[in-house]
């Protein structure tokens, strides 16, 4: 593992969560929580964890950014 590369993916999650909560527009909210989960996703590969970065992938990303869409 590439501790740099952790600690940045760490901090890129972390503002991207602070930002979701923060931000007024619910259509910027949803597509920094996607981004969050991408971010998430790229720190569960960097891991090892390809099923649960996989998954992470497909439902944070995917399928619930789409649902958060259509939703607003």
């Amino acid at each position: 593992m590439i501790w740099q590369l952790d600690i940045m993916l760490l901090l890129l999650s972390v503002v991207c969560a602070v930002a979701a909560v923060s931000v007024k527009d619910l259509l910027a909210s949803v597509v920094l929580l996607g981004t969050f989960s991408l971010f998430m996703c790229l720190l569960w590969i960097e891991m090892g964890a390809v099923d649960v970065a996989f998954t992470e992938a497909s439902v944070g990303a995917g399928i619930t950014t789409v649902f958060f869409v259509i939703t607003v």
